[in-house]
């Protein structure tokens, strides 16, 4: 079993950085790939970025450039650093874990970048 437990959303002015942290406990041993993805109001939820145990990163193309994804495997914990914030970045940001047999969701943080 994992648990997922995600922080660091907020209110943040354009051109702004934030940096979400997506905690994991647990059987985190059988995570194959973990990251974030985000829903705005009205819209489909979408991939931001994901990495998996190799290390292999990936992004959408929306954000390359500005978000870089990250994780300290000794806290067991994934980071998505966020920066040059966008009004159109303004969602709900889900961390997800998927291994064999499972594909989680945390709770969601939410984002709001001002104009």
């Amino acid at each position: 079993q994992v648990h997922l437990v995600e922080s660091g959303g907020g209110l943040v002015q354009a051109g702004g950085s934030l940096r979400l942290s997506c905690a994991a406990s647990g059987n985190t041993f059988s995570i194959k790939v973990i990251g974030w993805y985000r829903q705005a109001p009205g819209k489909e939820r979408e991939l931001v970025a994901t990495i998996r145990s190799g290390g292999n990163s990936n992004y959408a193309e929306s954000v390359k450039g500005r978000f870089t994804i990250s994780r300290d495997n000794v806290k067991n914990t994934v980071y998505l650093q966020m920066n040059s914030l966008k009004p159109e970045d303004t969602a709900v940001y889900y961390c997800n874990a998927a291994g064999v047999g499972y594909d989680l969701w945390g709770q969601g943080t939410q984002v709001t970048v001002s104009s």
